[in-house]
């Protein structure tokens, strides 16, 4: 059986709360349209690292700059909805993972495995 720590505990907590508020920022802002793919808390709780997708890949480094600028009114908000002392200082990055998986099933697409 795998225990969790309270690192990961937090990390599933703030997914939650925060893809809704990226998704709420995204509809209210009219920001480029991205959600909350994952998130890594640090052992002692100073960071989040909130990955973040978007539907269209050019548009990802406009979304994670709006969103790590709102970053501070999230952490503000989630100090009011979580029952936590002290809630992690929160930064967006953009989550490659989809785009790499696309590139490679593309590489297999157009690439036939050669017949021996």
């Amino acid at each position: 059986m795998t225990d969790f720590t309270r690192s990961d505990r937090v990390a599933v907590q703030l997914r939650k709360e925060i893809a809704v508020l990226v998704h709420k920022a995204v509809r209210d802002h009219a920001l480029p349209s991205a959600s909350v793919s994952d998130v890594e808390v640090t052992r002692d709780l100073d960071l989040a690292k909130v990955y973040v997708t978007t539907l269209v890949s050019e548009q990802s480094g406009a979304a994670v700059k709006a969103l790590n600028e709102m970053a501070f009114e999230f952490r503000r908000e989630l100090s009011r909805t979580l029952k936590m002392r002290r809630v992690p200082e929160i930064r967006f990055l953009y989550d490659d993972s989809v785009d790499k998986g696309e590139r490679i099933e593309d590489l297999l697409r157009n690439n036939p495995p050669i017949k021996p």
